[in-house]
């Protein structure tokens, strides 16, 4: 073990599942430890790395921006922040105009819900079961897991849970008190389930007719993640609010809520120190723009289509279903995929858990054919 780790295990709070090696460095798909092992990275930060660890042009804009003006509070106008604030709202589903700037998908999440019970003077939230969108005290209380609630409550009351793609469970849990219905397109925590379009299309439809806002979290999903710029894409679905964070800044921490003319607040109403940061924004504008000039979106498609593909080919012995959309992979187990997990580190390759048995693969969008073979094989032979 390197003093790193001893470092790290003396003074930092034991919050995490850690596993034994030390991340020192990355480039695009691959990482390498504190030893110079080499590892095909399909954690990316959880779902960030979507242009890559240490893309060039994102490292260029954080070394020209720091040079010029790192921070810069929200009372000031600034130049890269108004760029950035453009660019989300020419790329985002119709509809969307207004930007609220913060630092995590969790931080979004909270704002959508204040900015939510604001506007519609009312107080309750529907979510789903499996939902997740963050670890804050609203965010939380917008996820399902009682894994993850246990302990904090009571949470911020008026939120309820009903199954996923399920319409009439969710239109029956409307009252006049719902002010906001909370989705994912694809539950990426929970175990990568995919909505289907008929049911997002009559979610959209009832939140119109009840007048009640549809918050989509796109943390996860956002950015090219699922084969479109946003999974709303793909069923054309038009959010009243969407949360984005995780691959919008190239790595470096943002996060944002994009809403419609529905959402009204005023000044003092909600605020950050660092949320928009001109550092953060110059970041978020170069990994944007590297994902437009590249056709990440593209990318991600055919990429996730041929590993889909290439993964259902083989024969495994532990293996329920393989599901995803784009390079957003979930291989549902037999049982518990925590071993396997530790066996596919020993032989190089990085994944996550999701849900209950599931393991999920979020590879940077750059990521080469000949690695996404070898992980291919890798699996094959471990699970």
């Amino acid at each position: 073990m390197d003093d790193y780790r001893l470092l790290e295990k003396q003074y930092e709070l034991p919050l995490y599942p850690m596993r034994d090696i030390t991340i020192v460095r990355g480039k695009n798909a691959l990482v390498w430890d504190s030893d110079n092992r080499e590892y095909i990275d399909c954690v990316g930060g959880i779902g960030v790395a979507a242009v890559g660890h240490c893309n060039d042009r994102v490292i260029e804009a954080i070394h020209q921006q720091a040079q010029r003006l790192i921070t810069c509070p929200g009372i000031f106008y600034n130049d890269t922040r108004a760029l950035l604030l453009e660019k989300l709202v020419q790329i985002t589903p119709e509809g969307l105009n207004r930007v609220y700037l913060c630092n995590s998908g969790a931080e979004a999440i909270e704002a959508a819900i204040k900015f939510t019970r604001l506007s519609m003077k009312k107080t309750d939230f529907i979510s789903t079961v499996r939902g997740f969108h963050g670890r804050t005290m609203g965010a939380l209380s917008a996820t399902y897991k009682p894994k993850f609630r246990e302990g904090f409550e009571p949470l911020v009351p008026g939120f309820s849970f009903v199954p996923y793609n399920d319409f009439e469970k969710l239109r029956e849990a409307v009252t006049e008190k719902t002010a906001g219905i909370i989705l994912e397109v694809v539950q990426g925590e929970g175990g990568i389930y995919i909505g289907d379009a008929e049911y997002f299309k009559q979610v959209r439809q009832l939140c119109t007719e009840k007048g009640v806002l549809l918050i989509i979290d796109e943390i996860q999903t956002g950015f090219c993640r699922t084969g479109k710029t946003f999974a709303c894409n793909h069923f054309n679905l038009k959010p009243d609010i969407l949360c984005v964070a995780k691959a919008m800044g190239g790595g470096f921490p943002i996060g944002a809520t994009v809403c419609s003319d529905k959402v009204a607040v005023s000044v003092g109403k909600h605020g950050t120190t660092f949320g928009g940061s001109p550092l953060a924004c110059a970041a978020a504008c170069a990994a944007i723009d590297y994902m437009i000039d590249n056709k990440l979106a593209d990318q991600s498609s055919e990429k996730g289509k041929y590993f889909i593909n290439k993964l259902k080919e083989k024969t495994y012995r532990m293996v329920r279903e393989v599901r995803g959309i784009g390079l957003m992979i979930g291989i549902e187990l037999k049982e518990e995929p925590k071993p396997y997990i530790m066996q596919l580190m020993e032989k190089g390759v990085l994944v996550l858990p999701a849900g209950q048995t599931v393991i999920r693969l979020l590879p940077p969008l750059t990521i080469e054919y000949e690695l996404l073979d070898k992980v291919v094989e890798v699996l094959a032979e471990t699970v």
